[in-house]
């Protein structure tokens, strides 16, 4: 039981987390993520910083413990010289006093030798940490241009991106049907190329009607104008026009009868040729 509820929690979890993954915008997970990235370098610049501090705080112990040490030797050279100049001098307790004072000059020249070797080591230990925090430090800070660079080629890619899901909304929208009482863009085109379709149609007829009628007109003038020329042939022939031609005459009444047949004449002679 508890291992299916488990699982079913893991299974939610994963489910609101893609949710969210796809509803997120990318521009703001683009920020958050270069804002992740510049505080991780300033939290690397600290630390680089602070082990660089370490270094110079060793480098200037080292240069006062030398500086103590010098002093210190310089301190038991300087009491040995008095403590043999009181011997020689017959100043036994002064000679005694000095003597101390170098054998307390030697031991504290003995600490800070030991002390000044340790700091030259810790001095090399913190010197190449520092050079290797410098080093991360400038490696670090080339990835974080290169990713403000890249921010700006990734917000230029992501208007574009957004530009073209506009557009292909668009035209998603001009294709498809918005609602039932609204018509789609392409039963608009249609009506509109039918509308102006039947209008040229209509206009292509009305054009068919005058050219009708002006080749009607061209037609009978071309006829009166060959009635006018055969007119003007017949009058050069003296001939008569059908319209001065008379009218067809009336029935007239039944002729009388013929004369009775005469005889045929008689033949002339036939005429002699001549000689």
């Amino acid at each position: 039981m508890w291992k299916a509820i488990k699982r079913w929690w893991k299974y939610l979890g994963a489910k609101l987390s893609g949710k969210l993954e796809e509803s997120a915008d990318p521009k703001v997970q683009l920020e958050q993520a270069i804002a992740e990235a510049q505080e991780q370098h300033r939290k690397l610049t600290e630390q680089a910083a602070n082990v660089i501090a370490n270094q110079k705080q060793t480098q200037m112990r080292l240069e006062r413990s030398v500086e103590e040490y010098e002093k210190a030797n310089a301190s038991a050279r300087q009491a040995l010289l008095l403590a043999d100049e009181a011997t020689r001098d017959g100043r036994g307790e002064k000679a005694q006093n000095y003597t101390q004072a170098a054998e307390t000059f030697a031991t504290r020249i003995i600490s800070l030798e030991k002390e000044v070797a340790d700091l030259k080591l810790q001095l090399q230990q913190t010197t190449q940490a520092a050079a290797q925090a410098k080093q991360a430090v400038q490696q670090n800070s080339t990835a974080l241009q290169k990713k403000l660079t890249e921010r700006q080629k990734l917000l230029s890619q992501l208007d574009q991106a957004k530009m073209q899901e506009q557009m292909n909304k668009a035209m998603a929208q001009l294709s498809a049907t918005v609602g039932e009482d609204v018509p789609t863009f392409e039963q608009v085109r249609e009506k509109i190329e039918r509308r102006l379709a039947k209008a040229q149609s209509m206009g292509e007829l009305a054009s068919t009607t005058v050219d009708t009628h002006m080749l009607e007109v061209e037609q009978a003038q071309a006829n009166a104008e060959a009635q006018a020329r055969l007119s003007e042939l017949r009058s050069e022939l003296g001939l008569a026009t059908p319209a001065e031609e008379a009218p067809a005459p009336a029935e007239q009444p039944a002729p009388a009868p013929a004369p009775a047949e005469q005889p045929a004449p008689a033949e002339a002679p036939a005429e002699k040729p001549s000689p």
